[in-house]
This record gives structure tokens, sequence and C-alpha cells, in this order.
């Protein structure tokens, strides 16, 4: 089940991002598939807690195909579905080593890896696939909002999933033991 539902949570995240117009509050602008990024670093923890590090970056490999596919069949130009991908695996792979490596309870690793992993996505999919330097969608002075404004979206997500998951990991936790 958590493979699925990270490996779903990406390929929705796609969908909703090509079919509806992007977020606009302010001056920021987020794309409406990024309510569902922050989700997948945590379903990716899930995955990783399970079947350990070697075979999660299995699954991003697989996650990452499936994205690239999705975002090209919707219509993402070359350079977005490389933009997408790349951010994508740098995210991904700097979130997984970092809740690797982190000695603290499983929400904190979740929520601080996450946050890591979340800027990193942003930043590299907003420069390479937004900006002039890409598909040219925004102008360099609305790069920052756009930035920020899906960072602020992914690290309350990241904030609301940590928060709910320590409860129910533990409560899952306890069961196990008591069999």
């Amino acid at each position: 089940m958590r493979i699925f539902l990270y490996l779903i949570s990406i390929v929705t995240a796609n969908v909703i991002t090509a079919a509806l117009a992007p977020l606009q509050f302010g001056m920021f602008i987020v794309p409406m598939g990024t309510l569902l990024i922050g989700a997948t670093f945590i379903f990716r923890d899930l995955v990783q807690n399970k079947y350990g590090r070697a075979k999660t970056y299995m699954f991003i490999g697989l996650a990452l195909v499936l994205s690239a596919i999705v975002s090209y069949i919707l219509g993402d130009t070359l350079t977005i579905v490389f933009a997408s991908a790349l951010s994508f695996a740098v995210a991904e792979t700097t979130d997984t080593e970092i809740y690797t490596r982190l000695k603290l309870p499983m929400s904190w690793r979740v929520f601080y890896s996450g946050l890591v992993g979340g800027l990193l996505d942003s930043v590299i999919f907003v420069v390479i696939g937004l900006s002039p330097l890409g598909a040219n969608f925004l102008p360099w002075e609305a790069v920052p909002a756009a930035i920020l404004g899906q960072v602020i979206v992914k690290t309350a997500i990241q904030g609301i999933g940590a928060m709910l998951l320590n409860p129910i990991h533990n409560i899952f936790n306890n069961k196990a033991m008591s069999n």
C-alpha cells in the first residue's frame, strides 16, 4: 500500500499540475500539484521504513520514469519533463539520505528531510523548468515568488504530515509489539 500511495501521489501531482491553473495568492505562484508533492516525501519515508534504503531507490527510479512518461503524455515540453525529472531525482535522493542519517524521532526525520527535499525540488524545477533559463514561463522577477510559494506549501504539508505521522506510527508499533 505504501508503494502504491507513493507512486500514485507522484502521478496525480503531474496530472493535477497539467489540468489546473496554478494557485496564486499574493505574489506567490503555486502549481496545484505542489499540494501533493509534500506528501510524496512522507510516502517515500514510509516506503523506506518498510523496505529499506536500497529498495527505496528502486521505487524512486520507477517513480521517476512514471513521472516523466505522464508529464510527457500530458503535453509538457521536454524542458519541463527534464526539469521535473532532475528536480525529482535530486530532491528524492536528498530526502532519502537525510532521512537515513538523522537519529531523531520519525516525525522529525520526516519533517527535516522533506524540508530540504522540498526546497531543492522547488528551486531546481522553477529555475531549470519555468524561468527564462528553461521554458520561459516565468520572468526572472517572478522566480523567487514561485520558489517561495512552493516551499511554503510543501513545508506546511510536511509539518502537518509529520504531526499526524508520529501518533499513527506509535499506534502501529504498539500493536506490532503486543502481537
